[in-house]
């Protein structure tokens, strides 16, 4: 045997198994009774099925060609892939489901803090804070939760993402981009979650804010005057 020459890796089995060494015979040295053809092209993949099935009847028109797929088609009808592509839908959904969740209890916890505080804020604007003062206090208050957050969830992912190797084909785990656009989105939505809380305590009016906390009036402290008979203090002149 006699070689003439080496090719790069190609590989031929599942997306998820590495590929194999292989040997190339020429077809008339070992002939099958079938072959697959792969023809690289610059052009539409579709059109070149059909010009390729007419070449091959031009050479042969006792050839029975069947099967004739882009190399798109075939890799996304795979078996790995398939189940690759539906554990991500299902990964995505709980993403999803996890995002809204973290939105909604940040909404909360924000909410629930700024009605905790009206009294301070409502005193705050009395002594003269200016509302983006106090709507950079609470968006403040909301950014360390953020930060210590996503500085926890990107521990997690990157956690995850190596115990997960073995699910991923032409994707690094450690995907920086990728967890930098994660970061990025989940601090945009936080953000987003908190400005609202924010925005309505900025906008409170002090003096309604210390009369709910305050609901006293004058009238509270006063009390009735007794006005006493002049002759029981004074002798009766003679």
């Amino acid at each position: 045997m006699q070689i003439i020459g080496l090719v790069d890796d190609v590989k031929e089995g599942p997306l998820d198994v590495p590929a194999r060494a292989a040997m190339y015979v020429p077809l008339n040295q070992q002939p099958a009774s079938h072959f697959s053809a792969v023809v690289r092209t610059s052009q539409a993949e579709e059109s070149v099925l059909l010009t390729l099935t007419e070449v091959i009847h031009q050479l042969d028109p006792g050839l029975a060609i069947s099967a004739g797929k882009t190399m798109l088609d075939r890799i996304h009808d795979s078996p790995a892939a398939y189940i690759r592509r539906s554990s991500a839908w299902l990964a995505g959904t709980f993403a999803t489901v996890a995002l809204v969740l973290a939105v909604v209890g940040l909404y909360g916890v924000i909410s629930y803090s700024v009605s905790q505080r009206t009294r301070e804020i409502g005193v705050r604007m009395a002594l003269g804070a200016q509302s983006r003062s106090v709507h950079q206090l609470i968006l403040k208050e909301a950014g360390r939760l953020i930060v210590t957050g996503i500085s926890v969830g990107l521990i997690c992912a990157v956690i995850s993402a190596t115990l997960m190797r073995s699910l991923l084909f032409g994707v690094d785990s450690w995907d920086l981009p990728t967890l930098l656009a994660v970061a990025a989105t989940l601090g945009l939505c936080a953000f987003c979650a908190a400005y609202v809380p924010a925005r309505r305590a900025a906008s409170l009016d002090p003096m309604e804010v210390l009369r709910a906390e305050y609901p006293f009036t004058f009238s509270s402290y006063r009390k009735p005057i007794r006005i006493c008979d002049t002759q029981s203090y004074f002798a009766p002149s003679k």
